[in-house]
């Protein structure tokens, strides 16, 4: 506590100034919540001004994105990753958090120069035969420069804004502070981890803020695209690539949301989708590694009806046995394999209680609604909603390391239908999928699997009389503990305190006949219909207390049938 103490006196004007956003949307509720105000002057004034009347009458989910959207980078960066969160939002929290864009008003070039002079250790201008000092292109973290090699090669300079660092992490440390204090006072987020999903954020943001990283993720893109001309990535110049400034080749082309100038072209709509969407299921099926953002503003069309993929500063990487289970669920989605479903979605509960047999009902629900659909028609995407909808609803939290991928395959479908309204996922998923399994069941995994398992199970032999070793020093010094995790515990304690209880009944019951018995013996004293009353009582409440009894237990043994 006394770290995040320190975290929020450090930061308390950008805390102060995150506290004034949040109540001008209305969201000085949670801000009490959260306890943010305290130690910030005049904040609890400020709690109960009156907001905006516009502003209040808007959603939340909107007053959220405007909220975010005035924060700045961190947090727009932020808001773009919980777009990814199907599991987590409905489609109406996702549609607001799709609309924060990362563009912001460029930095004058003047600015720039001296870090970028810095960078390369000489005069750019001496370096470069052109530098265009107006940018092509503007964002939070950098902005990007046209300009020409001595050969006339045409490269662009993507150049991190001077002093982001800092602030982003404040403001990175003041997120973790807040998702501390949302798990300890929202108990329904915590299945979500909150921290954990800032921790993840934090560690994909400063890769992003390297922008060498960019450079060494588009060289493994090349690498896996080499003998694919249809696929164009920007090559990258290592000479000046560094971790505030990459030079990449300049891709010209057609942007990918004006297909009125590809048809002008010539281009051909089908084709195009049809490559982006090999490509993209090439990157997840095959390499494991995938652009996790191909929206039209990432893509760009080539003569011959070539694609090139821009900006890949954010991918997504699957290993093995992740992709194993996209490959199950892909193929079960496919094949309308409701068992299949099922079982990928129960290895992803992780420590969740599901309630399978609902689980499988809803399942069968699901896939009802795609029953008299042409397996190509199904619409691959609105299924993979669904899918998240039905973990939604089970509280199934989705995999950090899926969240990227369901969103690509999403924006995917959604840029194929934008080229080519009769676009279909599945005809395309259909030979990846096939590729995949086939390889899987080939005899050169098997042996290799086969291999694995041995190594693995020779060193956990290996390694057996060190293990058994400390075991029993444990045992020895009294430092060996066992913990048991029984199912049905609880109901187990229930059941015996229910026994103790009509053991107890059944006593006082016995106690109070043998106690009224003897007091029918003695003659003194009030008497009732002719019978002492202290004894008449006495067999009343024992009465009393074996019907009750009795009808205990015929009802918990009518529960048992």
């Amino acid at each position: 506590m006394l770290k995040e103490t320190f975290t929020v006196m450090r930061d308390l004007p950008r805390v102060r100034e995150i506290v004034a956003i949040l109540i001008r949307y209305g969201l000085g509720n949670l801000v009490q919540k959260l306890g943010l105000n305290k130690g910030i002057e005049r904040a609890s004034d400020a709690l109960h001004l009156p907001g905006d009347h516009e502003i209040q009458l808007m959603d939340p989910a909107v007053r959220v994105r405007k909220a975010l959207e005035e924060l700045g980078p961190t947090f727009i960066k932020l808001g773009q990753v919980l777009a990814t969160r199907v599991d987590m939002f409905t489609p109406e929290w996702i549609a607001e958090f799709e609309k924060l864009q990362n563009e912001v008003p460029p930095l004058d070039f003047a600015l720039i120069l001296p870090e970028l002079q810095q960078v390369l250790g000489d005069d750019p201008h001496a370096i470069f035969k052109e530098l265009d000092p107006q940018p092509i292109g503007s964002a939070s973290i950098a902005q990007v420069h046209r300009a020409k090699l001595q050969d006339d090669t045409e490269v662009v300079l993507k150049i991190r804004r001077p002093g982001i660092i800092p602030k982003i992490e404040a403001d990175l440390r003041i997120l973790r502070h807040i998702a501390s204090l949302a798990e300890f006072e929202f108990p329904d987020l915590r299945r979500y981890q909150p921290v954990r999903i800032v921790d993840e954020f934090a560690k994909s943001l400063r890769r992003e803020l390297n922008l060498s990283t960019e450079a060494r993720n588009l060289e493994r893109f090349v690498q896996n695209f080499t003998g694919h001309d249809e696929i164009v990535i920007p090559q990258i110049w290592w000479e000046w690539t560094g971790e505030s400034l990459n030079v990449q080749s300049y891709i010209g082309g057609i942007a990918g949301n004006d297909l009125q100038a590809a048809d002008a072209a010539g281009m051909d709509r089908k084709v195009l989708a049809a490559r982006g969407a090999d490509a993209v299921l090439k990157m997840v099926l095959i390499d494991g590694y995938f652009h996790a953002d191909p929206h039209p503003g990432n893509v760009k069309y080539l003569t011959g009806n070539r694609i090139a993929f821009l900006d890949f500063g954010m991918v997504g990487r699957l290993p093995h046995p992740r992709r194993d289970q996209i490959v199950d669920l892909l193929a079960a989605l496919s094949q309308r394999d409701e068992h299949g479903i099922l079982n990928v979605l129960l290895e992803w509960t992780g420590e969740t209680v599901v309630d399978e047999e609902k689980l499988a009902s809803d399942i069968a629900d699901f896939m009802f609604n795609y029953e008299n659909l042409p397996l190509k028609d199904v619409p691959f995407g609105h299924m993979l909603n669904d899918v998240a909808v039905m973990m939604r609803d089970h509280e199934i939290t989705l995999p950090s390391d899926l969240t990227l991928l369901f969103k690509a395959l999403i924006t995917l479908e959604g840029l194929g239908r934008q080229l080519d309204p009769e676009f279909k996922m599945v005809p395309h998923l259909t030979p990846f999928v096939k590729e995949v399994i086939l390889e899987r069941l080939s005899p050169k995994t098997w042996l290799k699997n086969g291999k694995d398992n041995l190594f693995e199970a020779f060193g956990v032999l290996s390694g057996l009389p060190r293990d058994i070793g400390k075991l029993i020093k444990q045992a020895r010094r009294g430092n060996l503990k066992v913990d048991l995790d029984l199912k049905r515990l609880d109901r187990f304690g229930n059941l015996i305190a229910k026994s103790a209880n009509r053991l107890t009944m059944g006593i006082v019951t016995g106690a109070l006949i043998i106690g009224s018995s003897i007091a029918m013996t003695i003659k003194t004293g009030p008497t009732l219909f002719g019978m002492p009353l202290l004894g008449f009582i006495g067999f009343v409440l024992a009465l009393v207390n074996a019907i009750w009894l009795m009808f205990a237990i015929w009802i918990s043994s009518k529960d048992e049938r």
